[in-house]
């Protein structure tokens, strides 16, 4: 049998430009200061808040993976917005999946950042953001059969065109330059994301569950922790090498967070 010549018959030529790529992180000391900043701040901050921030800060590092397509060619964003995949809880009998987007988070503060996230996060995780909740309703109403295209105009037109469709129940820019999702809380050490494509997103990071490894220290096992930064990249606007260095910054700031944001946030001044 002629392998390759029933593959050219079974499979279509690909129009996928996804690209996949991964990274251990040893977790230890994210651990250890996630503790020490919510015992000392009482603000909630976790893995998630890390990664979206260590994302951040890398595309400000290097801006030419904060990229959009546009007119098939690449522009660079003027802005670093970080996107956060958000599960609303079941409403009317349907649970639904958004998004909450943090824009210019490369210019707050990890405290600033967290802040900002947990409120965008409650705020469309209880259905309160009334342009999103519209936007979903009229989509609701386009039949299964016209969705694909329907989503490929609106993308044209939000991205391509560039132009603000708040008028008409749309954000602007509500994907942001990179979205992340935590699939440790579904019990998963690893999951690449699948792009989206009229979100028009070049990044997708997906932090795994936190998992005990043993670690040789001296001459000496011991018990470490380590999780799996998986990420799906579109390869017609980044390349390899620009991905690991991307996934080097974040990498390095979850290991040595106190370097990367300074030490864990001071303690709340005590009530009055």
């Amino acid at each position: 049998m002629n392998f390759p010549l029933f593959a050219l018959g079974t499979y279509k030529s690909p129009r996928d430009p996804s690209a996949y790529a991964a990274i251990e992180v040893r977790m230890e000391r994210a651990l250890a200061y996630l503790d020490a900043f919510r015992s000392r701040s009482g603000q909630r901050l976790t893995v998630t808040h890390l990664v979206a921030k260590a994302a951040a800060d890398a595309l400000r590092r290097y801006p030419e993976a904060n990229a959009i397509l546009r007119w098939n060619r690449p522009w660079l964003r003027k802005r670093v917005s970080v996107c956060v995949l958000v599960v609303q809880p079941e409403h009317l009998g349907r649970v639904d999946l958004t998004t909450a987007t943090v824009p210019d988070a490369d210019t707050l503060s990890l405290q600033g950042f967290a802040s900002a996230m947990q409120a965008r996060v409650d705020h469309v995780r209880h259905r309160r953001d009334a342009v999103i909740e519209r936007g979903k309703r009229r989509s609701y109403r386009v039949p299964g059969l016209v969705m694909n295209s329907v989503l490929r105009l609106l993308s044209f037109v939000w991205f391509t065109l560039n132009m603000d469709l708040a008028w008409v129940g749309m954000p602007r820019d509500p994907f942001g330059s990179v979205a992340v999702s935590n699939v440790g809380s579904l019990g998963l050490e690893r999951a690449w994301l699948a792009m989206v494509p009229y979100t028009r997103v070049a990044l997708y990071l997906a932090s795994g569950a936190v998992r005990d490894v043993p670690v040789l220290e001296g001459e000496s096992l011991v018990a470490g922790k380590e999780m799996t930064l998986s990420c799906t990249f579109d390869a017609r606007l980044l390349d390899a090498d620009l991905v690991a260095r991307v996934l080097r910054h974040i990498g390095d700031a979850l290991e040595d967070p106190a370097s990367a944001w300074g030490p864990p946030a001071p303690e709340e001044p005590p009530a009055r």
